[in-house]
């Protein structure tokens, strides 16, 4: 049987590789033979009852994140991790998760380490999860990995959370003066379009362009519809071409207004990814690796993947961080502090709890601006419509006046 594998060599590689082996121990018994390190092994035909449930639901973040909080305190309290699983299988309700967590619960009570079960289903379990319960495996010290990993994702959640919140209003705002607008186009114009009609007189110049945009509008909704469609379909279909999303996070990150806060999220993010990995004990070569898989953006991602290859190589973090341009200049006073004292974990753990402090403040201030701006907007906007349907009243009330005088 065919066996895919990630493996970790001595000098701190990780490697992914194809096996055939007459069975997943004796595979394992090879590999550790060798010196390698056994990260993740899964069986290429393997797990093909749960692969449709997987394209079907993936499993609720909360519902995880509750499920390992229960873990680590069952471990801590002194339960046998196998009995733990048992418990806590039994009590799930979301029906893939408890597909997921039955496999895992039969491997882990036939001798394989939590860390390779859950690696089997990797898709549906970030690559830092695994990382970290090898971590905790290694040390000994799972429900305190496990306590870390959860204050990891709440705390990201919240920052995210917080983010999103604070753009609702402004967005509801654009939707419903887009609306408005559309309305006002597609059901109002038409109306004095023919009541301007019946009247054998130039009408002005806005409120003619108003009336062409409304007429092309009705005439070509279809059109419209589907130059949009295509366009949404253009655009997830470039994005799914290799590097794309790549080329497109790295022009985000540079973009004016949204550029310098997407690079602190994504700076806390690698920084607090880091920081979780480093103090489970994973080898800061290790944890780049897994840490340029997680990170959201991609170009992060990607020049991620050069800085480990040259930490590997012997060269300093911080050092080629700065060769690069990865992170902001902040980030990178902060990193080579940490580095060159021995404390970067630390140093890590305050550079996200200062990046956090920062999006949150840069959000709240675009917010406090954009909302009043938007107002302003949309009521000029609006204002203009108005009066450029009504001109034509005004002129005739007033050519009227003037003739009865």
């Amino acid at each position: 049987m065919e066996y895919r594998c990630w493996l970790g060599t001595p000098s701190g590689e990780i490697i992914e590789s194809v096996y055939v082996a007459p069975s997943e121990a004796a595979l394992r018994q090879e590999l550790e033979d060798k010196g390698l390190h056994v990260l993740s092994l899964r069986a290429q035909t393997g797990l093909a009852a749960f692969s449709l449930r997987r394209r079907s639901a993936a499993i609720p973040r909360h519902e995880f994140l509750v499920f390992n909080q229960e873990l680590a305190t069952l471990l801590k309290a002194g339960m046998p991790l196998v009995q733990s699983l048992e418990i806590l299988r039994v009590r799930l309700s979301h029906p893939v998760f408890k597909s997921v967590l039955d496999d895992i619960h039969q491997k882990v009570r036939a001798g394989t380490a939590l860390s390779d079960a859950f690696a089997a289903h990797g898709e549906l379990f970030p690559s830092v999860y695994t990382a970290s319960l090898m971590a905790g495996e290694r040390s000994g010290n799972l429900d305190a990995v496990l306590r870390r990993f959860v204050s990891y994702s709440r705390v990201i959640d919240t920052v995210r959370a917080r983010t999103k919140s604070a753009l609702i209003y402004p967005v509801i705002l654009i939707g419903l003066a887009f609306a408005l607008v559309s309305i006002i186009a597609v059901k109002v114009v038409p109306s004095f379009a023919e009541f301007y009609a019946s009247f054998d007189a130039e009408l002005p110049l806005a409120t003619r362009a108003i009336i062409a945009v409304s007429d092309v509008i009705r005439g070509q909704f279809l059109l419209i519809i589907a130059a949009v469609f295509g366009a949404t379909v253009a655009a997830v279909t470039w994005l799914r071409q290799p590097g794309q999303q790549a080329r497109l996070d790295r022009w985000l990150l540079s973009a004016p207004l949204v550029g310098q806060p997407l690079h602190k999220f994504a700076t806390s993010q690698l920084a607090r990814t880091l920081a979780t990995l480093l103090g489970g004990g994973i080898p800061l070569v290790h944890a780049l690796d897994i840490a340029a898989k997680s990170t959201g953006n991609r170009h992060l991602g990607d020049e991620l993947v050069v800085v480990a290859q040259r930490v590997r190589e012997g060269q300093g973090f911080a050092a080629t961080l700065a060769s690069r341009g990865t992170v902001p200049d902040v980030a990178l006073k902060m990193i080579d502090v940490g580095e060159s004292t021995g404390a970067l974990h630390e140093m890590l753990n305050s550079l996200a709890d200062f990046y956090d402090e920062e999006i949150e403040t840069a959000v709240s201030r675009f917010v406090a601006l954009i909302e009043p701006a938007l107002l302003v907007v949309m009521g000029i906007v609006i204002a203009a419509v108005v009066l450029a349907l009504y001109m034509p009243i005004f002129q005739l009330s007033s050519v009227v006046g003037g003739g009865g005088s």
